[in-house]
């Protein structure tokens, strides 16, 4: 039975409980690949993945603050884990968006049944990662024919649903929300990362798969207004970098405590006890609460902004606020899961340790958007007065 989760405190507190749990396995499922479908369903009973479902539907209705705490709180413990509800938080926004009545009453009944969303929204060939060529094609009966190939499919192995960017006849942006188990739908666990192994972010095929009109919302209508939709997208992954550099640094202290040997000339007894590394790894600590100090107040900045719909200004601070704690995060997760190997010696780098898992899952999953695009959109805001651009990856 699927719990439902009352408010932000009871999914904070559910969170941490399940990433202590999760946290124990980690490094034996990414060096054996075992992918976390066991951990998934746990997920789903605990009542997380409804958290967002609006108290009009039954639902906690939390903030942005709190769910990325939640997101973060479980990327520490095992980063796979805390990536694949990515999407599944970002379609239900898309509903909140631009759904009918008919389509939230469903999908947030769903939800709160501890149903899970994948998605199938990047596409292999095209220009850049804002093109798309999957199609809907209008049928007699006013229902829709899908056609397209989807790869980095996060979470769709897993999902009850998978939602679909494709476009219109009339080439408008729309999201199609279509049972895993619908026939035409395929599958392919071909993801071959080298980090964030369990996610199984691999491809998904649909050969003239039925969807009925009510299934598909127009997802193009966010952008023709003041959005922090692609901001609520990006803060997640924000989350997950951020989970990563704790879990990083927390792991690498645990191993200079137990494993790393000081060096002779500092006269310590115990690695821990040597200046020179107390002062690197307070060095990486502040970066990591950086992060996290920054993940917070775009949290806030986004909550702001949705409560006042409209607000160009709330919007585009949200937008920024968002871009910094997504660029520190990428600095973090990287910085932290490298340079800790430094602190421990040459045992972190022997096999089965698992240490070197984080570096792999924060170079991977950094990779998603380039950062280089954070920083010029901070940069042009903070120089000239310039908004972030309405294009959902900011």
């Amino acid at each position: 039975m699927t719990q439902v989760i009352a408010d932000d405190a009871e999914a904070i507190t559910v969170a941490a409980g399940l990433a202590a749990e999760f946290a124990r396995d980690a490094a034996l499922r990414d060096a054996e690949r075992i992918l976390p479908r066991a951990e998934l369903d746990r997920l789903s009973a605990s009542g997380l993945l409804g958290i967002t479902v609006p108290r009009s539907h039954g639902g906690a209705e939390v903030g942005a603050r709190t769910l990325g705490e939640v997101v973060r709180l479980l990327s520490a413990a095992d980063a796979s884990i805390g990536q694949i509800p990515q999407n599944h938080f970002f379609f239900v926004e898309v509903l909140k968006e631009n759904g009918t009545a008919g389509q939230r009453d469903l999908f947030h009944a769903e939800l709160l049944a501890g149903r899970r969303f994948g998605n199938a929204l990047a596409e292999k060939g095209t220009r850049h990662a804002l093109e798309f060529s999957t199609r809907l094609k209008p049928r007699p009966d006013g229902s829709y024919t899908l056609t397209g190939t989807k790869n980095y499919a996060t979470g769709a192995l897993f999902a009850h649903w998978i939602p679909v960017f494709a476009l219109a006849p009339d080439d408008s942006l729309t999201a199609a929300f279509v049972p895993y188990d619908a026939p035409g739908v395929t599958v392919v666990d071909d993801w071959d990362g080298i980090g964030q192994r369990g996610t199984a972010s691999g491809t998904v095929r649909f050969t003239d798969v039925h969807v009925p009109a009510d299934r598909v919302v127009p997802h193009h209508l966010t952008f023709e207004r003041p959005e922090v939709f692609g901001a609520f997208g990006q803060f997640i992954h924000a989350a997950v970098d951020t989970g990563i550099a704790r879990g990083a640094l927390e792991e690498g202290g645990e191993l200079i405590r137990d494993i790393a040997r000081p060096w002779g000339e500092s006269g310590a007894d115990r690695a821990n006890e040597e200046p020179l590394v107390i002062n690197k790894f307070g060095e990486l600590a502040l970066v990591v609460r950086a992060a996290e100090a920054l993940l917070d107040r775009a949290g806030a900045a986004l909550d702001a902004a949705r409560g006042a719909p409209g607000d160009a200004g709330l919007a585009a601070e949200a937008s920024v606020a968002v871009a910094a704690a997504r660029a520190q995060a990428d600095t973090a997760a990287l910085t932290v899961a490298n340079d800790v190997f430094a602190l421990i010696g040459t045992r972190s780098a022997t096999g089965g340790r698992g240490l070197d898992r984080h570096w792999r899952n924060a170079r991977t999953h950094t990779l998603h958007d380039p950062r280089r695009w954070k920083i010029q959109h901070l940069g042009n805001h903070a120089l000239n007065g310039v908004a972030p651009p309405a294009n959902g990856i900011v």
